[in-house]
């Protein structure tokens, strides 16, 4: 990933964040690069074990495994818990680079009458196969490049550059799609799993269906069963961002969500040769919401990264002087109705978004920079403890930003505030140049990743709470799941010395009557000498205490997972 400055890159004169050094045109120094202490027994942060990341699994888990069940599941919580994360670092002798290459594991838990199970099974994608197949891997990844066939000579292996293969290594998260279940990367292929088994059932190219060339890892599932998600079209005028909308089945005679996929929203990239990256989008009742960052895809350098089989990180370039562009399209036109612009960050997902009175409220984790991505190197990860700069590239809080819908019939005063919200703190200017220029607020001082919300009740609407875990590697306890209230600013947290949850999910009570009342449920893993133990933690969601647990013993180690969905039982079966 390369630091540059882009010509013409405009400066902010009220925004009050200080801007981080200019850099040349220059490749990303390396978290691992930075000068280390010598003493490697010293530990920078040693409440933190990053090696529960960096674990791969031996044995898969086909049969369910009981668990030791202690506190109450509650009984109305039936259901599975699919999980999806990395799996697998090393093929033969040879290692990943980058978190994201790893082979796509599976888990499931499955929760009935008060009960837990588990179970992991690897993601049968091409990639998989393919890489076992020739003990090696076999293609170039987002941090690793592949490893040339030994059998093949010099001309074959220049005519396997011409190839169109791409990595189908789905191990992101995991949607579902009417009553299918399907897991994401950024490619275009996804892959049908069956929640009973963790079988994968098939691959599916989303562009067959639309013409697209990559698209989110996070669609969002609409209230009335369809899906949408963002994606990036390549027209004769350059790439443009596009959304695609699955409409649900209203028949069982119906065509499936993807014969009668269509894209139903088009903007041109705002800088034709750079697309910015995206990992997630926005929707609210009457928009979507794309926003470009200046962490960008430079399309030069991605023919040519395929053309020399380089790792696609190389294809990124950060501009920090340059603005975030807030788009807001219009559900209705397909186009866009309005923009916005900040100060640089980088993020990967939005917490939740929606309209009030003139406003759009968007709610994003944000970092000062993508150097989150490069301390996620393997040998980034496993030098952290001796890198006295590692948590402060991994420092990001949850922001507040405020885009006024009607700034255009107040006067152009530069110094006057646009937002009038109450109990808000989220600022908006004009620019000299008739832009707005949105300045967010803190929502609370702790770093979130992975939230989740009530998201069947609450998408794109007014919200309260959200749920995430710790982002702060060098905090008391870096394995703590917090829960945010957006209208107090203030945060309950769940923690245990040594264990690690990921990303929690919110499940309502089926009568629930109020936004919190539920039950969160996250898995765990356990850190230092306890590899191969893994359970499910239940708690209270109004309260955050805990009520319930199952713990399980794995035949092997169990790595921690990103992101996932809980498939209500009479859905699964």
């Amino acid at each position: 990933m390369e630091y540059v400055k882009r010509p013409g890159g405009q400066n902010c004169p009220i925004f009050t964040w200080s801007p981080l050094p200019q850099r040349k045109r220059m490749h990303f120094v390396k978290i691992t690069n930075i000068k280390k202490i010598p003493d490697h027994n010293i530990k920078l942060y040693p409440n933190c074990d990053v090696n529960v990341w960096l674990r791969s699994c031996k044995h898969e888990v086909v049969e369910p495994l009981e668990g030791n069940v202690s506190g109450n599941i509650p009984d109305w919580l039936n259901g599975s818990l699919i999980r999806n994360g990395p799996g697998l670092l090393k093929i033969g002798e040879h290692e990943f680079g980058h978190l994201f290459d790893s082979l796509a594991l599976l888990h499931r838990f499955a929760i009935e009458n008060g009960k837990v199970t588990y179970q992991c099974r690897f993601l049968q994608s091409e990639t998989f196969k393919k890489s076992f197949a020739a003990n090696r891997i076999v293609f170039t990844q987002f941090g690793t490049k592949s490893v040339p066939d030994p059998c093949h000579t010099i001309f074959q292996r220049i005519s396997a550059i011409f190839t169109t293969d791409v990595s189908d290594n789905s191990m992101i998260s995991v949607y579902p799609f009417g009553d299918e279940l399907y897991a994401f990367g950024e490619s275009p292929i996804i892959h049908k799993i069956t929640p009973e088994t963790l079988t994968t059932d098939n691959a599916l190219d989303i562009s067959n269906f639309v013409s697209i060339v990559n698209h989110t890892s996070h669609p969002h599932v609409m209230h009335d069963g369809s899906v949408y998600n963002l994606g990036m079209s390549m027209y004769a005028s350059g790439p443009h961002h596009v959304i695609i909308c699955f409409p649900s089945r209203q028949t069982r005679d119906d065509k499936n969500m993807f014969e009668k996929a269509e894209i139903v929203a088009t903007i041109p990239a705002r800088w034709p040769f750079h697309p910015s990256y995206m990992h997630t989008f926005g929707v609210t009742e009457n928009y979507f919401l794309i926003v470009e960052q200046p962490l960008n895809i430079s399309v030069p350098s991605a023919v040519k990264t395929k053309f020399i089989n380089e790792p696609l990180i190389g294809c990124l370039r950060w501009y920090q002087d340059e603005y975030v562009q807030f788009d807001v399209i219009s559900r209705k036109l397909g186009a866009l109705s309005y923009k916005f612009f900040s100060k640089a960050f980088f993020y990967l997902h939005i917490i939740n978004q929606y309209e009030i009175d003139d406003y759009i409220v968007i709610d994003i984790c944000i970092y000062r920079d993508p150097a989150m991505l490069e301390c996620m190197y393997i040998e980034s990860m496993k030098n952290m403890q001796q890198n006295p700069n590692y948590a402060k590239m991994f420092r990001g809080r949850p922001a507040r930003f405020v885009l006024p819908l009607k700034a255009d019939s107040m006067d152009n005063d530069v110094n006057k505030n646009l937002v009038n919200l109450p109990n808000c703190n989220a600022k908006a200017y004009y620019l000299p140049t008739g832009d707005i220029l949105v300045i967010p607020e803190q929502i609370c001082n702790l770093g979130c990743e992975t939230p989740r919300i009530h998201y069947e009740k609450y998408l794109g609407k007014p919200y309260r709470y959200f749920y995430a875990i710790s982002s702060d590697v060098d905090a008391d306890n870096p394995g703590t799941i917090i829960k945010v209230d957006t209208y107090t600013k203030s945060a309950k947290t769940w923690c245990e010395e040594n264990c690690y949850p990921s990303e929690p999910i919110f499940v309502p009570h089926p009568d629930s009557k109020f936004e919190d009342d539920g039950v969160i449920l996250a898995s765990i893993v356990w850190g230092r000498g306890e590899i191969n133990r893994v359970g499910l933690i239940v708690l209270d969601a109004k309260t955050f205490t805990e009520i319930g647990r199952a713990e399980f013993l794995a035949p092997g180690p169990v790595p921690k997972c990103l992101h996932g969905w809980f498939v209500p039982k009479n859905i699964s079966e």
